[in-house]
């Protein structure tokens, strides 16, 4: 984990969809929550502009979060995110408290490497479909990694990536390989081209077809 991420909050005492409008309209806050851990679950506020900032950073979704909440410090992960459907604008937020001495569980964006100079692709024609885009994970928080690799630097034609194939960093687990080999779901493919043969029989179908209607 290359970068540190803090975030101020504030305690939001008022609840209820026209509270969060007012926030949001008015005071440009996002109404948010903290839950996890043995705290009970606590109704926030974050600026909005200082939310979106930490948005442009991929990082942010995956990443140990230091919450000030009116000086009071909490390790946290972002848990979820509403957005408004039409604007740019963030509806509220969801972050869950995490302990260093505890695994947990979240989700990591998968990165596609390699598929420009793949082989398989350049020499032969295959393209390549993506089965996932992120990975559920288990991990200590310090482990937790901003990303997974996928690399096609030498998948060959026809060949499927699955899980078990991914290169996880120390003390990182797969939540789905944790639940036995038949959870091994595929995360990538390379295509083999269209037959020319089938493309070939087809046209010769309809020829004869046409011919036929003469």
């Amino acid at each position: 984990m290359s970068d540190d991420f803090k975030l101020n909050a504030l305690p939001r005492d008022v609840s209820g969809k026209g509270a969060s409008r007012r926030l949001r309209r008015l005071e440009n806050k996002v109404p948010a929550i903290v839950y996890g851990g043995k705290k009970k679950p606590a109704q926030i506020t974050v600026a909005h502009n200082e939310l979106i900032k930490h948005l442009e950073n991929e990082a942010f979704y995956s990443h140990i979060i230091e919450l000030d909440i009116d000086g009071k410090s909490e390790n946290v992960i972002l848990k979820d995110l509403q957005r408004h459907p039409a604007k740019a604008l963030i509806i509220h937020a969801d972050f869950l408290r995490v302990s260093k001495t505890k695994k947990f569980k979240t989700t990591v964006p998968l990165h596609f490497i390699n598929e420009d100079s793949c082989e398989a692709v350049k020499l032969q024609g295959g393209t390549i479909s993506h089965k996932m885009t992120e990975l559920e994970i288990t991990c200590l928080p310090a482990d937790l990694p901003e990303f997974i690799e996928v690399d096609f630097a030498n998948v060959e034609l026809g060949a499927v990536i699955h899980i078990s194939d991914l290169k996880l960093p120390k003390g990182v687990e797969s939540v789905a390989l944790s639940h036995g080999d038949d959870h091994d779901l595929p995360v990538a493919a390379v295509n083999k081209p269209k037959s020319s043969g089938a493309s070939n029989e087809a046209e010769e179908s309809e020829d004869s077809g046409e011919e036929a209607g003469e």
